[in-house]
């Protein structure tokens, strides 16, 4: 072989690995799909052009609508020493014909007021104003309110409700939120705002990619000392995002100990007293002060900015955050019993088997989930009992429905090339298509924007209803193609984010129409896809920090317009260590809905009997707790307020409450700390007054506390003057006696109480207050007269 020969495959092999060397010396990975998209490097591409907000050009105060000029931008460095600056220079453009063409745009800007608590900031990229159309993500068109009062200032406009106010200045332009006593809430950065630090931060901008000339809007806003950022869906890492930045595009992280979400969501609220949502389903990053610590810089792929504004303390801002894209609707009462599972029961005896030793033993359960073996072939989802091993599923699902059991069934919508629908999918184009019409990946990913393929797959979904399937498991979602071109005529960028919430919408909607249940068990969503209950958190390790993550996730996506959310108790991928499973119990079921799931063996007896005892305690603790549960849970429906609820959703004007993320309120009145490492003590803080505890009824006072975590390992705290409502054990939901209820008082420095109730037989929330006389507890009024007997104790 001569030199040259050598030469060329020297060059050949190295050349790779030299690139590879170089990626990772300058700070670049390849993407992979299914990972999160960071949108924020698309804004520091000196390829690409850049406008910044310069000025007001129009406006007409009587309808808040006008035109911003952009100025039109360059990006260069400047170098200092031993320092690079990136700095932007105006540009004369260079297009061709200059007279076709506008080197500062003038471009529409309007702000429509939408209640005294909400308004809506919208800005265009371009001169073509998009079609109106309907938006999945709202549950209505937004509405319009006429009680915000236009004032003139100097160079300015303001308008101001009974709770903010909106100041828009002229030039250069620049938008300021305040809240009803005047305080700044947050403003929009502008260049001059960087006079005062050698920082030199890109103020409110829009860019025009020199790759494709499309369109990317970076709305860029204060941060202030102290402020604390919550919300963005389900996300693992530290509740207050302030110092991170977080990317806002549905993946499938494996598991809650990561930065990236199963089901992130575009809203957000702040310890101000503000809130903002970002109607888009473009890939977002939100670099909350982590680049520079006072400011919250949002990198949208949207060429638009479509953005309403909140104004109040969280559970304010969550009800009209909620009233935009909809409540979570009450699920059935059944659902929020034990769900029993595993991966995976593979049989009918095997679902027969775990029906008789959950009532051997007397562990209360409702459900018994089938998972990815209920098919012929392992994982390969054709909607079919095998019949190898499922004699007369119509009888099984009959069976154990008299027996208090609501069956559950995994499936998915990707079809691999073995299934046996693939080649019906692809010929009646029921797929997401690459560019030349073909699948973008091996596997046929249904195209939930087809009506014609939502129409087939609910027509797979209405036999195992029909047959008396309580609800079906919407697992994945997370992997819509990026590249893929989709039947509503939009792309990918738009798509991905948007896929979970026409999953969610598709299998929720089949199931009201044949069982006339509000039920689905999903795994990923977008905003809106809390209109379609409910969601679990993934596939946590079998650990302390899969548990911490867990508990992040739950607290984030409730602070995000979720009602209703679970988890597998003990973790998913491994067997479930005895001591983390046992601490892991009560966190299990003191959450809306409870179900072990993951790696075998879940089921307690096959443990020990002291398991048995310990899941078994748990469990009757939730079962007894129902009327609470219920009535929580439809108070939450109405107000758009989470079941597992972050403390500062309950106590806003505490300070310390918006930095604890390891404990909860479950509804109103309950404190959980759950045990995160092995032990019996746990450092708590307790926000307000008085605490009582509910399991030995011992009182503490607020502040930090080191507590004794009790029988049941958690430490479970009662507010002062809270009524618990109980009721007798049952072992299903549906053998409940909701005629006699017992109110259990907690009360240290109070002669008053109150606590909620609500039937499953009419669901009307109602409120029973109790009043202390002479030693006694006395109902003031049944409220539930002629319904059920309330009876007190302490």
């Amino acid at each position: 072989m001569n030199r040259k020969i050598i030469k060329v495959l020297l060059l050949l092999v190295c050349l790779p690995l030299q690139m590879s060397a170089q990626m990772l010396t300058n700070g670049a990975t390849p993407y992979l799909m299914n990972q999160a998209k960071d949108m924020s490097s698309d804004f520091a591409d000196f390829t690409n052009l850049f406008f910044f907000a310069d000025k007001l050009s129009s406006f007409d105060p009587a309808t808040a609508q006008g035109t911003i000029e952009w100025r039109r931008k360059t990006l260069y460095t400047r170098q200092a020493f031993n320092a690079n600056t990136v700095l932007p220079q105006d540009l004369q453009m260079l297009d061709f014909p200059a007279s076709a063409y506008e080197n500062n745009p003038q471009l529409k800007f309007t702000i429509d007021f939408i209640t005294p608590r909400t308004l809506r900031i919208r800005m265009l990229t371009t001169p073509v104003e998009p079609k109106e159309a309907s938006s999945l993500m709202l549950v209505k068109a937004p509405g319009s309110d006429a009680s915000w009062k236009y004032t003139a200032l100097k160079g300015a406009h303001q308008y101001k409700s009974a709770f903010g106010s909106i100041i828009i200045e002229e030039n250069p332009w620049r938008i300021i939120l305040l809240d009803a006593n005047g305080r700044r809430l947050t403003d929009t950065w502008r260049w001059a705002d960087n006079d005062s630090t050698q920082v030199k931060s890109l103020p409110f901008n829009f860019i025009k990619r020199g790759a494709d000339n499309s369109r990317s809007i970076n709305p860029v806003f204060s941060l202030s000392p102290g402020e604390k950022i919550m919300g963005c869906g389900e996300s693992f890492t530290s509740l207050n995002k302030v110092g991170q930045k977080v990317n806002l595009f549905v993946s499938d992280p494996q598991g809650p100990e990561t930065d990236q979400m199963y089901k992130p969501i575009p809203f957000f609220l702040s310890s101000r007293g503000y809130g903002m949502f970002m109607h888009t389903s473009a890939p977002v990053t939100c670099d909350f002060g982590s680049t520079y610590i006072g400011l919250n810089k949002l990198f949208m792929a949207d060429e638009a900015l479509d953005l309403f504004v909140f104004f109040g303390e969280p559970k304010e801002i969550l009800n009209e955050y909620t009233d935009l894209t909809g409540k979570s609707p009450m699920p059935p009462l059944w659902s929020f019993g034990t769900w029993m599972s595993r991966i995976t029961y593979f049989s009918e005896k095997e679902g027969y088997d775990v029906a008789k030793n959950l009532r051997k033993y007397k562990i209360p359960a409702d459900v018994i989930h089938f998972d990815t073996g209920w098919f012929e072939t392992d994982w390969q989802c054709d909607y079919v009992f095998a019949p190898s091993r499922f004699s007369n599923p119509q009888k099984m699902v009959k069976d154990l429905l008299a027996d208090g059991f609501h069956i559950s069934l995994w499936q998915l919508t990707y079809f691999t090339p073995k299934n046996k629908y693939f080649r019906e999918i692809i010929d009646k184009g029921l797929e997401v298509k690459n560019a030349n019409g073909g699948l973008p990946y091996e596997d046929a990913v249904l195209d939930f924007s087809n009506p014609q393929t939502v129409s087939w797959y609910q027509e797979k979904l209405s036999g195992l209803l029909s047959m008396g399937v309580g609800a079906i498991k919407v697992d994945f979602g997370e992997a819509a193609p990026l590249n893929g071109f989709y039947a509503s005529g939009k792309g990918g960028l738009y798509e991905h984010n948007l896929y979970p919430l026409r999953y969610n919408k598709a299998v929720a909607d089949i199931t009201k129409q044949i069982k006339g249940e509000n039920i689905i068990w999903a795994r990923s969503a977008w905003a809106g896809s809390q209109r379609y209950p409910l969601h679990w958190g993934g596939d946590a390790a079998n650990t302390n920090i899969g548990m911490l993550g867990t508990i992040r996730g739950g607290l984030s996506l409730g602070l995000s317009g979720f009602s209703f959310w679970s988890h597998d108790i003990g973790g998913f991928v491994q067997k479930s260590p005895e001591e983390l499973y046992r601490r892991w119990l009560p966190f299990g079921f003191l959450t809306s809905h409870s179900r072990a799931h993951g790696a075998p063996p879940k089921e307690p007896w096959l443990y020990n009997e002291s398991f048995v005892k310990a899941f078994r305690e748990s469990a009757e603790m939730k079962y007894k707790l129902m009327p609470y549960v219920y009535a929580q849970a439809k108070q939450c429906t109405e107000q758009g307020l989470p079941m597992v609820r972050a403390l500062c959703i309950e106590f806003p004007n505490d300070p310390a409450v918006w930095s604890v993320e390891d404990e909860y309120m479950f509804g109103h009145d309950i404190l959980v700390a759950p045990m995160l490492e092995q032990g019996t003590k746990r450092s708590v803080y307790l926000p307000g007054g008085k605490w009582i505890d509910y399991q030995n009824n011992k009182v503490y006072s607020s502040g930090w506390n080191t507590l004794e975590a009790g029988h049941i390992p958690a430490v479970i705290l009662v507010r002062d003057g809270a009524v618990i409502p109980h009721i007798a054990l049952a072992q299903s939901t549906d053998k409940m006696d909701w005629s006699k209820i017992d109110l259990k008082v907690y009360a240290a420095d109070t002669n008053k109480a109150e606590g909620l109730l609500c039937l499953p037989s009419d669901n009307l929330l109602k409120t029973v207050c109790l009043k202390k006389v002479a030693d006694k507890w006395l109902v003031e009024e049944n409220p539930l007269k002629g319904k059920s007997e309330l009876n007190v104790s302490r």
